[in-house]
């Protein structure tokens, strides 16, 4: 009886406007910005980093994003801000790790990510992108890298 109210008892939980979070262990990378996370009561949410996009599988530093993400969080207890459902329905959150710490700031930081601007009016993430990149930190490394957003429609036009 109580499995069937699981996942209502999660819509409440992620739909409370004023603390809407929600703590759990992460058990799969998928990659660099897109997780699985177990909660308490064993309901599993997939997530999807805010505000920042990591390079596509086939990209370069695809590998390296999901291995510092995975380093970062795999197997930790993190705590997630919902902030909304994508169209592959996905939670859209900012995960916060080690107490204090944000995966969207640190993948960026660390030149793992791009700054989604497109979907983010956060300031200081456009800062830490632009420290990455005139520094040559992870895929700045590459005066070439291509936005995975601009990837995707190239391989999309290509179909």
């Amino acid at each position: 009886m109580m499995n069937f109210f699981k996942p209502f008892l999660l819509f409440f939980l992620l739909n409370i406007h004023s603390q809407n979070y929600v703590e759990g262990n992460v058990v799969a990378i998928t990659d660099g910005d897109t997780f699985k996370l177990l909660t308490k009561d064993s309901t599993l949410i997939k997530v999807r980093i805010a505000n920042i996009d990591c390079p596509e599988r086939k990209q370069p530093f695809s590998k390296r994003a999901k291995q510092f993400t995975s380093l970062q969080v795999y197997d930790k207890e993190v705590k997630l801000e919902f902030l909304k459902k994508d169209r592959y329905g996905r939670h859209i959150c900012n995960v916060i790790y080690n107490d204090s710490l944000s995966l969207s700031k640190e993948l960026l930081k660390n030149g793992m990510a791009w700054h989604y601007v497109k979907y983010s009016n956060d300031s200081t993430l456009q800062v830490l992108e632009n420290y990455a990149r005139l520094n040559k930190i992870g895929l700045w490394q590459d005066p070439n890298a291509i936005p995975p957003w601009e990837w995707r429609s190239t391989k999309r036009k290509k179909k």
